[in-house]
């Protein structure tokens, strides 16, 4: 009897998530697409350390290129505004190119990797990307 409660314990806890004010705020929008970075509209993307914006996720996704072959995407939706009250989803900080500002709310993040760098207790939603090593780039979730 002992060890069939103890089962059903362990069970119960295991499968409840105890991280549940670590999930971030920002809404699932399913999304892959692949794109040539040696189109024009993503010719920024061809060298490290630029940028560009793609349509789509919940308030847009911007690319960085982190390395030769290394890109990362986050959604432009700011954590800090989860019901997206505020016009202007996150941009490039023009002072500093690798943070993104939330002009709202006087948040930033970090473009290297998403993390909060102020007035924020959670980093932006992260996309998946591979690279093909030559000029494509997909982004999913």
């Amino acid at each position: 009897m002992r060890a069939l409660l103890f089962l059903s314990c362990l069970i119960l806890l295991s499968s409840s998530k105890c991280d549940k004010g670590n999930q971030n705020p920002i809404p699932y929008v399913p999304f892959d697409i692949t794109i040539d970075i040696q189109l024009p509209s993503y010719n920024q993307l061809q060298g490290v350390g630029g940028w560009n914006y793609v349509v789509g996720g919940s308030r847009g996704i911007i690319v960085y290129r982190r390395g030769i072959d290394e890109f990362v995407a986050f959604d432009r939706h700011s954590p800090v505004d989860p019901y997206g009250t505020c016009f202007l989803p996150l941009f490039p900080d023009m002072d500093n190119f690798l943070l993104l500002k939330d002009t709202c709310n006087n948040a930033t993040f970090s473009l290297y990797d998403g993390s909060p760098v102020s007035n924020s207790a959670f980093g932006l939603r992260q996309y998946a990307v591979q690279f093909n090593g030559s000029n494509l780039v997909r982004i999913y979730n």
